[in-house]
């Protein structure tokens, strides 16, 4: 943790006090507060801790694992233990011909009441079965492995997707901060020139009109200034909501968009070498097209979700085919029985136990089950065509967008390239005119649009290294390269 001032700026005085009036805060109402320096590479190691999303992708996976366990019980053993006591209050009785028990003088429609069973009854069993054929458990089992290996592969893809989406999203902190930078030294350079013009419309060198319409520029400003700061605070509340922490948390972040040289990565100083490195993988813009689509269309992970999909439901309407195949199996059973009077005691004597035990094969064969089993495929092989023909239209739209972010990259470097030399040459401009305006052969007008000029010029190149490193990121997440992993990250940033 590093003691920062939690300015929107992190330059000047003069824009916190231009921000100060604004929000009607006297300048000395700023306060220091912690913010803690992120980088690229540490933003995104804490999201892959931390997303919430991620986080659900591997619950799934983990839910995933437990079917994996759950099919396997379909295919081993089966043994369970019984036993159970019963306390007759009134034992059931039955008649019988009483000629039958040899009662004597009973006639032939004379009948006896008979007791059947005891006060007491125990009975305790153990059940074992075990299927020797059953290709539906077999088949179920490969259904349930093949639908963990899409969970693994959709975990894998919300790790893509964070990764980017934390990218984007601290790429859009540092352009909304290239604003605050931008607009705090125009507001600088309007003071200091409007200093000037005073000092000169009392000496009787400028007019009131050049007085006024410096100070309407000024006015013109501070508005944009408030905007820009807004505009930061929303940006680094989206990063952090990515990173999975608390969005009012203060944060400052590492590298600057102006200062970055892309012809030149690691001519750059050690931030913004470091944030390069970690903005997507360089050599992928030097593939050719072909190379980065056959890339994109073996390790894309939402192309490899949907060919997981195509296995998952071909094993399912294997799974449906088999339900007509019979099945085989093996059971037995041991059971131990114990009757007697009075006061119960535990299984009683051995001449009140008896046991029986039993071993046998049985086989089920299906033969007509109203058309169901026939729906269930039908359905299954529909599922089957319904994924495959989203493969195809994904396979499609894979090359058209890896040929659109390809010639992105290549454009926003070039444009770089070239806004880097508009830059200097503004800012050449900005100083002719005011040494001029100085030295009473300029117009306040020249050193207004010099000063616009250079501060639109300074933006658009900022712009055009946001676009650079966004392309990189989209990109590398398109092709599918795009690290999932603390340790691949790590070996980016060259932490």
């Amino acid at each position: 943790m590093r003691s920062r001032v939690r300015a929107v700026c992190r330059g000047g005085s003069v824009f916190a006090a231009a921000i100060a009036l604004l929000v009607g805060q006297p300048a000395g109402a700023q306060i220091l507060e912690q913010a803690e320096v992120y980088s690229l590479a540490r933003a995104l190691h804490m999201s892959l801790d931390n997303n919430e999303l991620l986080q659900q992708a591997e619950f799934d996976l983990q839910i995933a694992d437990q079917q994996v366990r759950e099919a396997w019980a379909s295919v081993l053993p089966d043994v369970r233990v019984s036993a159970s006591y019963q306390r007759n209050l009134r034992v059931q009785q039955g008649f019988l011909p009483a000629q039958l028990l040899g009662v004597p003088g009973a006639g032939p429609d004379d009948l006896v009441a008979v007791r059947f069973g005891a006060d007491n009854t125990w009975n305790a069993g153990l059940n074992a079965s075990q299927p020797l054929f059953e290709y539906t458990a077999f088949v179920g089992l490969g259904v349930a492995s093949k639908f963990r290996g899409l969970q693994v592969e959709r975990v894998r893809g919300a790790a893509q997707r964070v990764v980017t989406a934390v990218r984007i999203a601290y790429f859009d902190a540092l352009l909304a901060e290239e604003t605050v930078r931008l607009t705090d030294e125009s507001v600088h350079r309007v003071r200091q020139t409007l200093t000037e013009t005073r000092a000169m419309n009392r000496a009787g060198l400028a007019s009131e009109y050049d007085v006024l319409r410096l100070e309407v520029q000024l006015g013109n400003l501070l508005p944009s200034a408030r905007r820009a700061a807004n505009q930061v605070a929303a940006a680094k509340r989206t990063l952090l909501i990515e990173m999975g922490m608390d969005p009012e948390a203060p944060i400052e972040l590492e590298g600057r968009l102006n200062q970055m040289d892309l012809a030149e990565p690691e001519g750059n100083d050690p931030v913004n070498a470091a944030l390069l490195r970690v903005s997507g993988a360089e050599s992928l813009a030097e593939l050719t097209i072909a190379e980065a689509q056959r890339v994109a269309l073996d390790r894309r992970s939402d192309v490899r979700q949907l060919r997981s999909e195509i296995l998952l439901n071909q094993a399912r309407a294997s799974v449906e085919r088999s339900e007509y195949i019979p099945k085989l199996s093996v059971f037995s059973n041991y059971n131990i029985t114990a009757q007697q009077n009075g006061s119960p005691s535990f299984f009683g004597r051995s001449n009140e136990r008896t046991s029986t035990a039993i071993a046998g094969l049985q086989v089920e064969v299906p033969i007509f089950t109203g058309f169901s089993r026939s729906a269930r495929l039908g359905q299954a092989n529909a599922a089957v065509r319904q994924t495959e023909s989203r493969l195809e239209r994904l396979e499609r739209e894979t090359v058209s967008e890896i040929r659109t972010l390809l010639d992105d990259v290549q454009e926003a470097r070039e444009r770089a390239e070239s806004q880097r030399q508009a830059v200097a040459q503004a800012q050449r401009g900005f100083e002719i005119a005011s040494a001029e305006y100085r030295a009473g052969t300029g117009s306040q007008l020249q050193i207004t649009d010099a000063e616009v000029a250079l501060r639109e010029s300074e933006f658009n190149y900022a712009q055009a290294v946001y676009d650079y490193l966004s392309a990189r990121a989209r990109l590398e997440a398109a092709v599918g390269t795009t690290p999932d992993e603390a340790g691949s990250l790590a070996a980016q940033s060259g932490t």
